[in-house]
């Protein structure tokens, strides 16, 4: 995967009828045009036009 790095975004929501914080964890395909990202980076991404089947969204910054 040339250009491409695995993001983790994790949620928190209230479960409504028992009050538990629930965690729920997506990870997503991220376009990197300069292969600048590294494991553990935080990154800022925008969705933007249908990279390729699975990739639609483009990193910004670092």
């Amino acid at each position: 995967m040339n250009k491409t790095v695995v993001i983790l975004v994790e949620t928190r929501k209230t479960h409504p009828k028992f009050k538990k914080i629930v965690r729920r964890s997506v990870r997503l395909k991220v376009h990197d045009e300069k292969n600048e990202c590294v494991v553990g980076d935080k990154i800022l991404a925008i969705e933007t036009r249908p990279l390729s089947k699975e990739k639609d969204i483009d990193c910004i910054k670092l």
